[in-house]
């Protein structure tokens, strides 16, 4: 029976920073994957989604190019099959790379489900190994709604949206939050109607109130529709193969109809099968308990991921493998700092956030200043033809950055210097006289700061 220091089970972004850490560390590290390693992020999520947007910029770029002074030699249209195909390119790219760096740092790949047997010892297909220290890493699926079966024909996951053939005339999303609001600009940039319905009052529910009024508003110049406060009570396929989509808001009931339904309604943790119940591993409302380090209540048994508590992003995955992986080495390392958490969604125009929103200055009794500049200003943005949009920061009463909020062209791009000085505890002042580089929509930082009167 082989043994390992450390076994690392899953293969995203929280497993693979957990097995190369280790591995750093110079720990006999493995590390097991049923699937394609770099889980769903690389595979099905954050990156082949970003190919796919970046196709349908492309397509917006080529019908808006004499407005910049270029004549096209015809009509530009968009092919699904070949925009599809580029972005399974792109995973695979990357799905090399992954396994390039697994092998260049010695860490075992085992294949197959994998199963805690106690006492260290893990069940991996047909064989048994052990380790001293075992982390779970198993990450999450589309969760599934009784009312809404995903048949993946009519009713689609995210991982079906990714792979369509075609593309339909009219599409119906259920949910806002980042997943829900890429697909849709995703589609309506390519000339599909459609529909975005939340269920709470406001688009974008994480997001603050301000950005997301600005979201709606650019949603509905792209012709997509929002409705907000509103539930789905059921969908059904008819005889033919239209989806009905039964909702219920401020105008009463009423039905929607579409070629397709898309189910953005969030996740599900992958823990089925693992084996925590009889080991006894905690679990509470879909979710592995674990303290600051990422232990459980079992020894030497972790779990880091969106299979714990807490934001579920990959770079949050992957800084609480980084700090459970040191921890269980010895090495120095501060816990994850849960106040400063960077949010990107990668809409048009995109929106990034960082610290407190305007709301939960207001639940804590926090007394804040807001600085904000309009990129209408800004003589990058306008040179781009990307006005639209705003940075908005806010300052405690020491003025010390505690929340930054951006729409606009690119602004996922700005959002490091923001986080970095929210956990450094930069003053206004501070940001406002650091030199920017000018034409550049990071300006927008500086100019945001500096709106802030000095005390």
């Amino acid at each position: 029976m082989n043994h390992y220091d450390i076994l690392v089970i899953g293969g995203g972004p929280g497993g693979m920073g957990a097995a190369l850490r280790a591995a750093e560390l110079g720990r006999k590290t493995a590390l097991v994957e049923r699937a394609e390693l770099g889980g769903v992020c690389l595979n099905w999520g954050c990156i082949p989604t970003k190919a796919l947007l970046k196709s349908a910029q492309v397509y917006h770029y080529c019908r808006t190019a004499d407005a910049f002074g270029v004549t096209l030699g015809g009509e530009a249209k968009p092919d699904m099959a070949r925009i599809v195909a580029r972005s399974r390119g792109v995973s695979e790219t990357m799905r090399k790379g992954v396994g390039f760096l697994l092998e260049k740092n010695k860490v075992d790949v085992l294949r197959g489900e994998a199963r805690l047997a106690g006492e260290g010892r893990v069940i991996v297909a047909d064989e048994t190994v052990s380790a001293d220290h075992i982390i779970l890493a198993t990450g999450a699926r589309p969760r599934e709604m009784p009312f809404m079966p995903i048949d993946h024909e009519h009713v689609l996951s995210s991982r079906d949206a990714l792979v369509l053939d075609e593309l339909p005339e009219s599409m119906v999303v259920v949910g806002s939050g980042a997943i829900g609001c890429e697909f849709a600009s995703f589609y309506a940039a390519l000339g599909v109607r459609v529909t975005v319905v939340e269920y709470l009052p406001q688009l974008m529910p994480l997001e603050d109130e301000e950005v997301a009024r600005t979201m709606e508003r650019a949603f509905r110049k792209q012709r997509i529709a929002v409705m907000t406060s509103t539930t789905v009570k059921s969908v059904t396929v008819d005889g033919e193969g239209r989806c009905r989509v039964r909702i219920e808001g401020k105008k009463g009931e009423e039905e929607l109809t579409a070629d397709k339904v898309l189910s953005a309604v969030g996740i599900k943790s992958n823990i089925e099968g693992l084996g925590l119940e009889e080991l006894g591993v905690r679990v509470e409302r879909d979710k592995i308990a674990v303290d600051e380090h990422y232990r459980t209540n079992v020894e030497g048994v972790y779990a880091v991921g969106d299979i714990v508590p807490g934001p579920a992003l990959a770079h949050v995955a992957s800084a609480e493998a980084l700090h459970c992986v040191e921890h269980i080495c010895g090495v120095e390392s501060d816990p994850v700092d849960y106040s400063v958490i960077p949010s990107c969604v990668f809409t048009s125009p995109e929106v990034a956030s960082v610290g407190l929103t305007e709301r939960e200055a207001l639940a804590r009794e926090i007394p804040y200043t807001v600085g904000r500049y309009s990129f209408m200003a800004s003589g990058k943005a306008a040179a781009a033809g990307e006005r639209d949009g705003f940075v908005k920061l806010l300052f405690d009463a020491d003025r010390k950055l505690i929340g930054a909020h951006l729409v606009g062209a690119s602004v996922t791009e700005m959002l490091a210097e923001p986080a970095l000085a929210c956990r450094l505890g930069a003053t206004a002042r501070q940001i406002a006289r650091t030199i920017h580089a000018h034409p550049t929509m990071n300006e927008g930082v500086m100019e945001a700061a500096a709106a802030v009167p000095e005390r």
